[in-house]
């Protein structure tokens, strides 16, 4: 065989694997891949729950058009869901803009417990704290917050001792029309957060530090195109919510090793 056939042979070679990963279709890379991706469990039910920044303007019907939102929650449900449909995975949204703990507490039996999650991911705390920067009646002080949220979660691992918790660290930024506030928010959030840290070192959950994620983000970007009202994420905002999410749970659930490009 010349050269030349040899060379021909390694070009057509080198084509031809080329358009299977253009096409889709299995080489040896997406097959390591595959086989990390087979979870240990499947039909997993996996609830987001928290403010507005879950709720995402989320539907109030069954419309699965609109039912989980425009935030980080849809992100990681449509992303995990187009990824591995045979598994029966379930994805649920029950956000409500506006909630603090203690409305959280109140409806945490219908909209938590009787949804029996296996993934619970939960992200609260900027609501109390806008609660007592406007020393709103309804407002709570560390400590109440602190044995309400534990209260919360006491009730699911006793329904669930296998429940798998993530918990996002609170936030605020200076940015957009509250950017002046900053000096009255953003202590108490702090201090929200530190609350969130311990318990989620008692409950073995999954932290997600949220402020880390926007605090690196602002090294590409300025805060606002991230965060427009010192609250709320905007759309780029959310995904990277939604990275950091997938990476920090794929610690716990292997399978999400598959989306293993965002720890790069």
């Amino acid at each position: 065989m010349t050269t030349k056939d040899s060379s021909r042979r390694d070009f057509i070679k080198l084509m031809s694997v080329a358009g299977l990963v253009a096409i889709g279709l299995p080489t040896a890379c997406s097959n390591a891949k595959a086989a990390i991706a087979k979870p240990e469990k499947e039909n997993l039910v996996f609830l987001f729950q928290g403010d507005s920044i879950t709720d995402g303007n989320r539907g109030r019907s069954e419309d699965p058009n609109h039912i989980l939102g425009h935030g980080y929650c849809f992100s990681v449900s449509s992303r995990i869901g187009a990824d591995f449909p045979q598994y029966g995975y379930k994805f649920i949204n029950r956000g409500i803009g506006g909630n603090t703990l203690s409305d959280l507490e109140k409806r945490w039996q219908s909209d938590t417990l009787d949804l029996k999650p296996d993934v619970l991911s939960l992200l609260i705390g900027i609501n109390d704290v806008n609660a007592l920067v406007d020393s709103r009646e309804n407002a709570v002080d560390a400590k109440t917050f602190e044995s309400t949220y534990r209260k919360l979660l006491t009730s699911c691992v006793e329904q669930n001792p296998n429940l798998l918790i993530v918990l996002g660290l609170p936030f605020f930024f200076a940015s957009g029309w509250r950017k002046d506030q900053y000096q009255k928010w953003h202590p108490l959030t702090v201090e929200r957060a530190a609350i969130v840290r311990r318990i989620a070192a008692d409950f073995n959950a999954v932290l997600i530090d949220y402020p880390m994620v926007f605090e690196e983000a602002q090294q590409r970007a300025p805060i606002d195109y991230w965060i427009w009202d010192g609250v709320h994420p905007t759309a780029f905002g959310h995904e990277l919510m939604a990275r950091e999410w997938i990476k920090q749970v794929s610690n716990r659930l292997e399978f999400l090793k598959f989306y293993d490009e965002y720890d790069k």
